[in-house]
């Protein structure tokens, strides 16, 4: 660890890092002169030996997703999700804002290895900074050569596009992104064909992250031994770790891949806020599950976040909940969030975020009941494309981390249960008489079949529907 060189952070600190000058006195763009004197192959076959795994979330090879596009493809497209919709994710915006010529860099070899002529970078609508920042970049390497036609005279030509979102969790998903790109509702496609197939306008498309692109320069220049020379075994290289929540130091810090949430409180953020003990973390955006107090000292990579049952690294976004704060209102947050942001296409994840949201929601109220947490459980167990039921994995995201609090937490939410109940209300006219199906629409010309006459007392007010056959 303390030999470790920072490489995606290491312009940061640097005075005007944002500009083209700036990167090119500090070696930028040097790689990509040198990728573009290589065969593509070459670079495909650097960045697969590598074992460079998406930072995105999903952690899937890099280099194998590159070699799924077709042999005899004419046209090759690539999309670059910045959208970081995660819930306290904010490196992509930091690698734009503060070295865009990194990522430019990392968007050119990339292109050149995948034969992709054309790249939209999908930005989140809210980083207005980050998009005015992305825009001089690019308009700064077109006119300094690094973009544009025939590049660096290798005859390679590519142009770079920002296209911005419009605020949708769902966009982060590829297929989700490539339909909101075209124009279209944002919501993920059937697979198969998947996007090297069929992507973007229905042609071959790569779509790979902004920091996983950040480091393809890197390991053009260093080389692939370098790289996993870095982390960890099956998670190699750096890692732009964000930490927020309870703690001292909101940071986002790069380190090797392997580190610990507890060296990420400690260390690097301050440790918990107001003299507390963390009660627990979330370990790589909320989608990621929950960790105990008693598990921080989880190695945050690929593989180890699997022993205790999260659903992986995520992110690396690690947000801290301190013991002050109740589990149930963790929960709720959480499950609000997902159930408004479903994009409601498959059925189970529309209806089980939806019911995640109202249970936890009566359970916070004072209305909950202990077998609620065995429903909460079992509809968790039973939802998401890993069990098969929805064409994303969103509702696995809104399904881990109830899994996991209700798992890792039980005596809380019992005791919740038991010491927030609130007292039944009292039963309204209005209830009494829809119980005995008596109409309310104050009409008592057709008294209810089965039951007594109209019990609505006289100068009530009444709710109004209209009539099925005056609609």
């Amino acid at each position: 660890m303390a030999d470790f060189e920072p490489v995606l952070s290491r312009n940061w600190n640097i005075p005007d890092s944002h500009t083209l000058k700036v990167y090119e006195s500090r070696g930028g763009y040097q790689a990509a002169k040198k990728a573009l004197a290589m065969d593509p192959d070459a670079i495909v076959n650097i960045v697969k030996e590598s074992e460079l795994r998406g930072r995105g979330g999903a952690g899937f090879p890099c280099g194998l997703k590159w070699t799924f596009l077709p042999k005899d493809r004419k046209e090759t497209l690539m999309c670059v999700n910045g959208d970081e919709s995660e819930p306290a994710t904010f490196n992509n915006r930091l690698l734009i804002e503060k070295d865009p010529h990194q990522f430019i860099e990392g968007i050119l070899i990339s292109c050149f290895a995948t034969k992709a002529s054309t790249a939209y970078v999908y930005l989140r609508f809210e980083y207005i900074e980050a998009y005015r920042i992305m825009e001089r970049a690019i308009a700064e390497a077109r006119a300094a050569g690094h973009l544009g036609k025939n590049i660096y005279g290798s005859g390679f030509d590519l142009e770079v596009y920002c296209h911005r979102g419009a605020g949708a969790y769902i966009c982060g998903e590829e297929t989700g992104l490539i339909e909101s790109l075209e124009g279209k509702r944002g919501w993920p496609r059937i697979k198969p064909p998947f996007p090297a197939i069929e992507g973007a306008f229905r042609k071959p498309t790569v779509v790979n992250n902004v920091e996983t692109l950040c480091c393809v320069p890197h390991i053009v220049e260093r080389g692939a031994a370098w790289f996993k020379s870095i982390g960890v075994p099956k998670s190699y290289g750096p890692k732009l770790y964000c930490v927020s929540g309870h703690v001292n130091k909101q940071v986002c810090v790069e380190l090797p891949l392997g580190v610990s949430t507890r060296e990420l409180i400690d260390r690097h953020a301050g440790g918990v806020w107001k003299g507390r003990k963390a009660k627990g973390a979330v370990p790589g955006g909320i989608s990621m599950g929950l960790l105990s107090a008693d598990e921080l000292d989880t190695p945050l990579d690929f593989e180890s976040l699997r022993k205790p049952n999260c659903l992986g690294l995520g992110t690396a976004a690690v947000t801290v909940i301190d013991d002050k704060t109740s589990i149930v209102d963790y929960l709720y947050n959480t499950c609000r969030f997902f159930a408004h942001e479903s994009c409601g296409q498959c059925t189970p994840c529309r209806e089980g975020t939806g019911w995640f949201y109202k249970m936890i929601k009566r359970i916070r109220s004072g209305g909950g009941r202990i077998e609620d947490l065995d429903i909460m459980h079992h509809m968790a167990e039973n939802l998401g494309i890993i069990p098969g039921t929805t064409i994303c994995g969103l509702a696995d995201g809104a399904a881990w981390p109830v899994k996991n609090a209700i798992a890792k937490f039980r005596g809380e939410f019992e005791d919740y249960i038991r010491q927030h109940q609130a007292p039944k209300a009292r039963i309204t006219a209005l209830q009494e008489n829809i119980a005995h199906g008596v109409r309310a629409d104050g009409d008592t010309s057709m008294p209810a079949v089965d039951g007594p006459p109209n019990l609505i007392p006289p100068g009530a007010v009444v709710l109004r529907s209209p009539r099925p056959d005056s609609a």
